[in-house]
């Protein structure tokens, strides 16, 4: 029976992770429970080692025995069954051979993650271990996913090229007897990281732009969970590695930076982005719904370049316009009816969207903000309701800033607050040569700013 078939009746897939734990909550068997709730599957564990370690070393090793790990795979595949699983620190030869040996009684898919050396230089899978995982865990494996380091260490080759990646793969499938490998290419050199899948006599290249950054602890422990999730979820090997790929660069790019050393992977960005954009979505339909609402008042804020109004997402995964949720084609008034889509839309703005952005340096709070007119009247109406305000005068605007695309609106944002030295209600842009004089208004979130627009509207 295929796993697809047998995934029918489930309620949720089970995953199984066989690994060592990791005090800081950044790799082993934690990192692959994260990456299994996110990835929609139901995570249990086998642990084979307990490890005190934090960002930036390890300072001590316990194994457990063998037998008891051996029992926790029993247990779990006695009462829930096991739809994949993946290793990952398996320590020493006894615990090795006591995994091979207990995963010959069961087919399920398995993903080896041959971890050899953790992210401080300390070493989690000793010399006699590598050759039981080279002889029966590798030979066992759907797929094994080495860095190169460790497709060095099993192959025996020199990897320093593409080529050289792909000859590895080849090798661990056609030599060793796994049925796909894929060799990750995070140690090369070069703008892209490109991983080589080896998998039914064919090459698959998953290539996405290198992530320079110090929060990376837990990438190949994430990876290797993802594949085992998806494994588990039905999804063949091509698609299951696809996505996999997709959620470790995410994760690596919203990675979280804490602690002295390499900082932890985020896998929950793979499902909490997701979830703040619908979050954002539902704020700004219920903002213009208020606008539509109160349509001929706000009409009289209108100013000739049109209005929108921006939404970001919290500010941690909020870092370019995509980011940022607006009204397509922006507000425009005619005859005091306010016409605009009905549908905001992700990287709609530019100019309110990389003020909001700005902003947010500043005070990450207030992620949202609209343009408005500016006039004598709206100006008077503002001080009477108490709002604070502040701004920026393009005549002390430096020449290289006027003359770089998009630099104003930043330029005067950081100009107005570090005036105003807290957060504002309003910010007014006097204008320039050619450029209509307006304002913007901040808040906490949409509908915070389309009840200040509607309260200084009512007051002109």
């Amino acid at each position: 029976m295929n796993n697809e078939n047998k995934l029918k009746n489930k309620i949720i897939p089970i995953a199984l992770t066989i690994a060592g734990s990791d005090s800081s909550g950044g790799a082993g068997i934690a990192a692959d429970l994260k990456t299994f709730s996110v990835m929609g599957v139901h995570g249990t564990l086998a642990i084979t080692s307990v490890t005190a370690q934090n960002t930036y070393e390890v300072t001590g090793i316990y194994d457990v025995s063998p037998q008891i790990v051996r029992k926790q795979i029993e247990a779990i595949y006695n009462d829930f069954g096991i739809d994949a699983a993946k290793t990952g620190m398996l320590s020493n030869a006894e615990i090795a051979n006591e995994v091979a040996n207990t995963l010959k009684s069961y087919d399920f898919p398995l993903v080896i993650d041959p971890v050899m050396v953790s992210k401080s230089g300390s070493v989690l899978l000793k010399e006699d271990a590598i050759k039981i995982l080279i002889e029966k865990l590798i030979p066992r494996a759907t797929v094994i996913t080495p860095n190169i380091p460790e497709a060095e260490k099993i192959t025996n080759i020199k990897i320093s090229s593409l080529d050289d990646a792909k000859q590895a793969a080849k090798i661990i499938v056609e030599n060793f007897g796994a049925k796909a490998a894929i060799v990750k290419g995070g140690h090369m050199i070069g703008d892209f990281s490109t991983d080589v899948l080896y998998y039914n006599g064919q090459y698959k290249e998953f290539k996405e732009k290198r992530i320079l950054t110090n929060t990376d602890h837990g990438t190949g422990c994430s990876f290797s969970a993802a594949i085992a999730a998806n494994l588990a979820k039905g999804f063949d090997i091509f698609e299951s590695v696809k996505v996999a790929k997709i959620m470790i660069t995410q994760a690596i790019t919203f990675g979280l930076p804490i602690g002295k050393g390499h900082g932890p992977v985020n896998p929950n960005s793979y499902m909490e982005i997701n979830y703040h954009k619908y979050l954002t979505y539902l704020e700004m339909k219920k903002a213009l719904k208020l606008i539509k609402e109160n349509e001929e008042l706000i009409s009289k804020l209108i100013p000739e370049i049109s209005t929108n109004i921006a939404m970001a997402l919290p500010k941690f995964y909020t870092r370019e316009l995509q980011d940022i949720i607006a009204v397509p084609g922006r507000i425009r008034n005619f005859g005091n009816k306010l016409i605009f889509s009905n549908e905001p839309e992700f990287g709609a703005s530019s100019h309110v969207a990389r003020a909001l952005i700005k902003y947010m340096e500043f005070y990450p709070d207030y992620r949202s903000a609209a343009n408005v007119a500016y006039n004598e009247e709206i100006k008077k109406a503002i001080e009477k309701l108490g709002y604070t305000s502040s701004y920026y005068d393009r005549k002390y605007e430096p020449i290289e800033v006027k003359e770089k695309e998009g630099g104003s609106i930043p330029w005067g944002i950081t100009f107005a607050l570090n005036i105003s030295k807290k957060p504002v209600d309003f910010i007014f842009d006097f204008g320039d040569f050619g450029k209509e004089p307006g304002s913007l208004i901040f808040g906490k979130n949409a509908t915070d700013v389309v009840e200040k627009m509607i309260n200084v509207s009512k007051l002109i």
